[in-house]
């Protein structure tokens, strides 16, 4: 059986396979290029996989992250996990059987924190940050943790704006563009590539869409939550910039938490970043812990890594 074939059957029975790691996930993410992944077995039976997506520039081929998904890297089965022995060799034979690319370059999740094999291999490791709301099974803690501003923004909100889940991802699409326009970005997918995105989790009941409406019917800010067994994800958002004094953006993100609590029953939610000072001080005001992950890349080609050394 190929190893993608092998890998869904696999994210069936795993019990915490990340969503960014799902077969599904990476289905409906892998435009402009393709993904893969390369299995660890004991007796015929798959304990460890590394997914990775792929593209082509030219003569190289070269790894690195999709559109829309924040975090990879290996992933074991959790009685393979914490005895050092076992993790390296099971990561050893995932980097062997990696193809020969060009570059490899991913984001591996919070969980994987033993990326020795890698530097063995000559890897190299940058550390970066999320940010982590943990206990939410105790969400008047998390409550009575927020900073006063957050609380001032939210009880500004809720006089202003009504939060509801029941308008279309093109809502959300539109709201999500305005923030990139404002910031002078361009858009970084297409409308094709997130509707594709977004009718993947709608059909796995991983999404649920936020709008802060007034009594106008404008909507002032979006939120997109995504969710897998273990966390919640603040995946995506949106503000209209002529109505950003509302407030509405921070209450959306609380009642994506109070959601992620009270409906998921989830234990933690996950803020996906960022490193930005501005975003970053939000994410504290919040209570969250700051997490590290760990950035993991290797050239294999010098010319391709003049190549990406030379881009604007």
């Amino acid at each position: 059986m190929p190893a993608k074939a092998r890998y869904r059957e696999f994210c069936r029975t795993a019990p915490d396979v990340p969503v960014f790691a799902q077969a599904w996930y990476l289905d409906a993410c892998a435009t402009g290029g393709d993904w893969d992944v390369v299995l660890a077995q004991q007796q015929d039976r798959v304990v460890a996989a590394l997914p990775y997506f792929y593209k082509q520039k030219g003569p190289f081929r070269y790894a690195t992250m999709p559109p829309f998904v924040k975090m990879l890297g290996p992933y074991l089965l959790p009685e393979f996990r914490g005895v050092l022995k076992q993790e390296h060799a099971l990561l050893e034979e995932l980097i062997a059987q990696l193809p020969r690319f060009a570059a490899f370059k991913q984001n591996f999740y919070p969980t994987a924190i033993n990326w020795l094999p890698f530097y063995w291999h000559h890897y190299q490791q940058t550390t970066y940050y999320t940010y982590r709301l943990h206990g939410l099974h105790q969400l008047a803690q998390v409550e009575a943790g927020l900073n006063r501003n957050i609380r001032r923004n939210i009880q500004k909100a809720q006089q202003q704006v009504r939060v509801v889940h029941d308008l279309s991802a093109e809502h959300f699409y539109r709201l999500n563009k305005m923030s990139f326009d404002r910031q002078g970005l361009p858009m970084p997918y297409s409308w094709a590539q997130f509707a594709r995105h977004d009718a993947a989790l709608a059909a796995n009941g991983a999404r649920q869409l936020f709008f802060a409406v007034d009594a106008q019917d404008r909507i002032h800010s979006a939120a997109y939550l995504i969710w897998d067994q273990q966390a919640a994800y603040y995946h995506l958002s949106g503000d209209d910039p002529a109505l950003r004094e509302s407030g509405a953006g921070i209450l959306l993100i609380w009642e994506a938490i109070r959601y992620a609590s009270e409906v998921l029953g989830l234990p933690c939610f996950d803020f996906e970043g960022s490193m930005l000072p501005a975003v970053e001080r939000i994410r504290v005001q919040f209570g969250a812990v700051q997490t590290p992950y760990f950035f993991v890349w290797k050239y294999n080609s010098r010319a391709f890594e003049l190549l990406e050394k030379l881009k604007p």
